[in-house]
């Protein structure tokens, strides 16, 4: 693990026993109980993350608001003080450069939160469009740490370690300057596991101390520590979806069904004239969900039958914790894509049974009042 980079947590992970794995060049924590325990506990309890590798960059001055707007398909113009928004991010034919949150920290100052193996592209895709605007972008990444706290317990979690009021916080809301037991923090109400709870922003040098005082204050509640594993089972249930899967620069977001997320009444923003012939002609090919109707568990890039044609391929699959059975996310043609369509997953040569089934797969519990 030596030549892997490291979180600010990697010694705590390493504390607890955890199964540390090369993730994307980062020495990061798969498990630590078990990712079935861990999944679990996020639907049930809470769970705590370290995603630290994840990417910041800063966008502040007069033209800020341009810039992110001309990049990113969802519309940041309407953006209230602190929200946080969803968003692809496109190259002009309409490919996925990456999915990101956009926090709104001022009207001048904005910072998007990019995964962690492409924020050094996303920072060069960035500046290579910062035209003339006057703008200022840096890549903060080294300078935050970051932690996900998940599950229905989140909040009576954070609360015990914060004076701020948490159900203050509207769903994908932020509060820029929330002490976390009394080190300097952004939280905000938003998350990548179907479950209400936060994501926290704060210092390399306080993550550790954050990261304990957590642990020490859900234990009595049932908070674990939970690793990539079940981030990866949690996201797929919820169908939220991860770039280099449902994403790519070969995988548009109206083909990922995030059409909702692109803003074609905008003006202009990179992509979208491709986005909107897309649109005009009708996709050709769209993601739906599967249900295995036998036992296997489907993976990224098993073919997708029709009969005995190949159709399509899976972005992700699992076999769900919570639903116990083989699901899949998968790309096929639109022809295939009507709920109760039978079609099978080639599982390791053998033609797995499968029906197309409405998604997401588990309904995400947001609190959103």
């Amino acid at each position: 693990m030596s030549e892997l980079r490291k979180t600010p947590l990697y010694d705590a992970h390493a504390a607890l026993g955890a199964r540390l794995i090369d993730f994307g060049g980062w020495a990061l924590p798969v498990q630590y109980t078990g990712i079935l325990d861990e999944h679990k506990a996020v639907r049930e309890r809470a769970g705590l993350f370290d995603v630290s590798h994840m990417g910041e960059i800063d966008v502040e001055g007069p033209d800020a608001l341009r810039l992110v707007d001309h990049l990113v398909t969802n519309d940041c113009s309407g953006m209230s003080l602190h929200q946080v928004i969803y968003t692809p991010m496109c190259y002009p034919d309409g490919g996925v450069v990456d999915d990101l949150l956009v926090y709104k920290l001022a009207e001048d100052h904005y910072l998007l939160v990019v995964n962690a193996s492409n924020t050094e592209k996303d920072f060069a895709w960035v500046q290579e469009n910062l035209g003339s605007l006057n703008v200022h972008v840096r890549n903060i990444s080294a300078e935050t740490a970051q932690l996900a706290l998940q599950g229905p317990r989140a909040e009576e979690i954070l609360g015990a370690l914060t004076r701020v009021d948490l159900r203050s916080i509207k769903f994908f809301f932020a509060v820029p300057d929330c002490p976390i037991a009394d080190r300097k923090c952004l939280v905000s109400r938003t998350g990548y596991t179907g479950e209400d709870g936060f994501e926290i922003y704060c210092a390399p040098a306080d993550a550790e101390h954050i990261w304990n005082a957590l642990l020490d204050a859900g234990k009595p509640l049932g908070l674990s520590p939970a690793g990539l594993g079940a981030r990866d089972t949690l996201r797929f249930e919820a169908c939220l979806p991860l770039y280099g899967h449902e994403l790519s620069p070969d995988i548009s977001p109206l083909e990922a069904n995030l059409g909702f997320f692109v803003k074609l009444g905008k003006d202009s923003f990179i992509g979208r004239d491709a986005l909107l012939t897309q649109k005009e002609r009708g996709l050709a090919r769209k993601q739906v969900g599967l249900e295995i109707l036998e036992r296997g568990i489907p993976r990224q890039g098993y073919p997708v039958l029709a009969g005995d044609t190949v159709v399509g391929h899976v972005t992700s699959g699992a076999h769900s914790p919570t639903f116990n059975r083989g699901l899949a996310l998968a790309l096929v043609p639109v022809e295939h894509a009507r709920a109760g369509t039978e079609l099978a997953i080639d599982i390791r040569g053998r033609a797995h049974k499968a029906v197309v089934v409405k998604t997401p797969f588990y309904k995400k519990a947001y609190r959103k009042e």
